[in-house]
């Protein structure tokens, strides 16, 4: 058996996009079964995200924390964003969501893991990069509004983290993945074998 996600696509006879967002938006599909029948997927369409899983000199990652309306929550979270614009490379937009969002730059860059946020209905496709050799970023601090206007941000401890999410007290995505791939990664091969930060990313290729 080889362990490894395939590409497949299955036959959409129908599709239509009853809602456009900002963003993003809403597909139905309808889609041919292995049996012969049809059935109708309602799905999110996303241009894709990075996040990035900072981690200092003291063995602390840099979070923020910021109000997520759907959930009604503030969730602690490591920095994150959409990749606005077709084909952009991703390490490009992780590198624009660190400064933005915690004015901070890394002088090392990884991939740590690649992930769908959520399968089932929206085809969102995350990288999540690994940063060391942090320092605050030159000039000004970016221009924040709307909720980032509210972040906290906070640098804590891998360790802290890591019980947090298995106690069930942190529950973004990228956070709870970035954490728990970090730490599978250190007790593996170490996080010299992780993936260089321009490995190719099919979910969202992009030019170099």
């Amino acid at each position: 058996m080889e362990l490894q996600d395939t590409p497949q696509e299955w036959k959409v006879v129908e599709t239509a996009t009853p809602f456009r967002g900002k963003k993003t938006s809403v597909r139905t599909d309808d889609v041919v079964m292995p049996d012969g029948t049809v059935a109708r997927r309602d799905y999110q369409v996303h241009p894709g995200s990075v996040a990035v899983l900072a981690l200092d000199g003291e063995d602390r990652v840099l979070l923020i924390k910021q109000y997520r309306h759907p959930v009604r929550q503030k969730l602690w979270e490591i920095p994150a964003g959409l990749l606005d614009v077709p084909g952009e490379n991703p390490l490009h937009a992780a590198r624009r969501e660190l400064y933005e969002e915690a004015h901070v730059e890394a002088g090392d860059w990884r991939v740590l893991t690649d992930v769908y946020t959520s399968p089932g209905g929206c085809d969102e496709a995350v990288r999540i990069f690994l940063a060391r050799d942090l320092a605050e970023a030159e000039g000004d601090r970016f221009e924040v509004a709307e909720e980032e206007a509210d972040m906290e941000t906070a640098r804590v401890p891998l360790a802290d983290l890591v019980r947090g999410v298995l106690a069930g007290e942190l529950h973004n995505n990228c956070l709870v993945v970035g954490v728990l791939a970090l730490a599978a990664a250190r007790a593996g091969e170490g996080l010299d074998a992780l993936r260089p930060a321009d490995a190719p990313w099919p979910a969202r290729p992009f030019a170099s």
